[in-house]
């Protein structure tokens, strides 16, 4: 995004800013406890529950938030992801306003996984009696055994998207001398606009 200046610009509003470190410290939470918890399952469930209603809110924020927060502003077409790719690797900040075309996906990816995750959780019973999903009795054994695999896959992937998040800040912080982090704090990002 060559040519004007970059300006200062409130980019991220507060809910969306909330939202997004809710859902950190819930996420990082829960697969603690998932992997490395007690075995009563009861806090993991409710940190789930608390899951859902962050997603639940972030798909309607993605619909009727403000512009920079609306699905229809950030997810962009192949061309231009492709485009933005070509320009991701330049040492220079990109000052993209808002997601970047690559952004916008792995955003997508992350609640398109975290609603698998949820989903799978409310289903899943791993035949000990006591950490079964509130919904593992609406559906076959079978079928909620399939639920704790994937459930158990799920966090994999969490894990695989959290660490690629965190490397992607730390290339843009330190390739491309682009904070990603402080806009996420205070709402004020370094947008070019062309």
């Amino acid at each position: 995004m060559a040519g004007r200046p970059a300006q200062r610009e409130r980019i991220w509003d507060p809910a969306l800013r909330a939202f997004h470190w809710a859902l950190a410290l819930l996420v990082v939470s829960n697969w603690l406890l998932g992997k490395i918890g007690p075995s009563d399952m009861t806090l993991h469930f409710w940190l789930g529950y608390g899951v859902i209603a962050l997603l639940i809110f972030r798909l309607v924020w993605g619909v009727v938030g403000p512009a920079p927060a609306r699905f229809t502003r950030f997810v962009r077409g192949p061309r231009a992801v492709l485009g933005y790719v070509r320009e991701m690797v330049r040492p220079r900040p990109s000052h993209w306003p808002g997601h970047s075309p690559v952004g916008a996906l792995a955003v997508l990816a992350m609640l398109a996984v975290l609603v698998l995750q949820v989903t799978t959780g409310l289903f899943a019973d791993p035949d000990d009696y006591i950490n079964v999903g509130p919904l593992a009795g609406q559906v076959s054994s079978a079928t909620s055994r399939m639920a704790l695999q994937w459930h158990h896959r799920g966090a994999d992937l969490i894990l695989i998207l959290v660490l690629l998040h965190w490397a992607v800040i730390a290339f843009y912080r330190f390739w491309k001398r682009e904070d990603l982090v402080r806009p996420m704090i205070n709402g004020w990002k370094w947008v070019r606009r062309q």
